[in-house]
């Protein structure tokens, strides 16, 4: 591969929602063209971006083809998309996981015979006993779809049964290249919270605690699953593991094979760019050592969260909160959003999780107060 200045590199970012992604590009000193389902207000300026309507994978892929660049990169729900990857990729290069690797990787049985091979802890996928069980969309994503399953009803077509295991919701992201590993980061999911428009298994936020690092034992056993993952796979770039912690065993449930939504407080937290990291990793082959947050922000936690509509509503001047850097993915004034629709993301950071957690709260609280006039709903 040779080497091209990041400034002479034009690069495409594709995925439902690009605006961190394509900010770390464009901050990395690439130059960037997003196509996602927003093109929202607050995009980086340097990035160039095209909102799709009923945005779908295969939608982003065909519009991609009138976009020059050299390199192309993908983001959620692309994974699920192994023949839109293939699209989007053609005659370009991949930065990121082939169709194959996709195939392969989001698959839960070969998952399950992985882990039971390296007597590794995975969830149970047989449905047989008395569970709880979870149904799981093949195709998942954010926890859409995921409800609870009884033994003998029937599984639907493009789902499967998992076993569900009660505990705190986890992910812990990586680079891999070459067969080898580097632990970037380990987050807590925040699922289907209320105080954020959430509800069921439906992701709604991530909170990075500072006081995690290398010499944590759930990073070392994070660490040992991702090299299992990719020695097996043969994984490139940034990848994730969504997992359950029980009874101090890491369980992973899923594999995010690309761009991870968590990924966004490791770059606000220490200042390396991530799609920096991906981008070495998928052309030189280049690793960082191990992310060590116990030097981020003198041990602090720091958190995002995604707001879900209440109500249906039209967004209003939402210009004056580009000037606040607690609210991102801003919606452009005209745009409907739909209950149940993500309306933007809010940061805050904390001396724990718990007061993190609070504080995102409070920042979503007032967010909500503005739509509820938008939606014309008194409070």
């Amino acid at each position: 591969m040779t080497s091209v200045p990041a400034s002479d590199r034009q690069v495409l970012v594709a995925g439902f929602s690009t605006r961190a992604i394509a900010e770390s590009a464009a901050r990395a000193g690439f130059n960037v063209t997003a196509i996602d389902a927003f093109a929202d207000l607050d995009n980086h300026p340097a990035v160039r971006t095209q909102a799709i309507a009923d945005f779908s994978p295969d939608a982003a892929a065909q519009a991609s083809r009138a976009v020059q660049c050299d390199a192309v990169a993908y983001l959620s729900n692309f994974e699920n998309h192994p023949d839109a990857v293939h699209s989007l990729a053609c005659g370009r290069m991949l930065w990121g996981n082939a169709p194959d690797v996709l195939r392969a990787v989001r698959d839960p049985q070969q998952l399950a015979t992985l882990f039971a091979r390296q007597q590794l802890p995975y969830p149970d996928l047989s449905g047989q006993g008395d569970g709880p069980w979870l149904l799981k969309p093949r195709a998942s994503g954010g926890g859409t779809g995921i409800r609870s399953w009884h033994p003998g009803t029937p599984v639907p077509t493009g789902h499967y049964v998992q076993q569900f295991i009660a505990g705190p919701s986890g992910s812990l992201l990586f680079a891999a290249a070459g067969g080898r590993v580097s632990v970037l980061g380990l987050s807590e999911q925040l699922i289907g919270l209320e105080a954020f428009g959430a509800d069921g298994y439906r992701y709604c936020g991530s909170i990075l605690d500072g006081s995690v690092g290398p010499d944590n034992w759930m990073w070392r056993a994070g660490g040992v699953i991702a090299q299992a993952i990719t020695t097996e796979f043969g994984l490139v770039g940034v990848n994730g593991i969504d997992f359950i912690l029980s009874d101090e065993v890491l369980y992973p449930v899923e594999i995010n094979p690309r761009w991870s939504a968590s990924l966004e407080l490791i770059e606000r937290a220490g200042g390396l760019s991530m799609f920096a990291v991906h981008a070495a990793a998928c052309t030189t082959g280049r690793l960082p050592a191990s992310h060590t947050q116990t030097t981020v922000r003198k041990r602090r936690s720091i958190g995002k969260a995604v707001l879900f509509a209440r109500h249906d509503l039209t967004v209003g001047d939402s210009r004056p909160w580009c000037a606040d850097a607690s609210v991102r993915d801003v919606p452009r004034p005209g745009t409907v959003v739909r209950h149940g629709e993500p309306v933007c993301t809010v940061f805050a950071d904390g001396e724990s999780p718990a007061s993190c957690l609070g504080a995102l709260a409070v920042r979503a609280e007032r967010i909500f107060s503005v739509l509820s006039q938008w939606a014309g709903i008194a409070r």
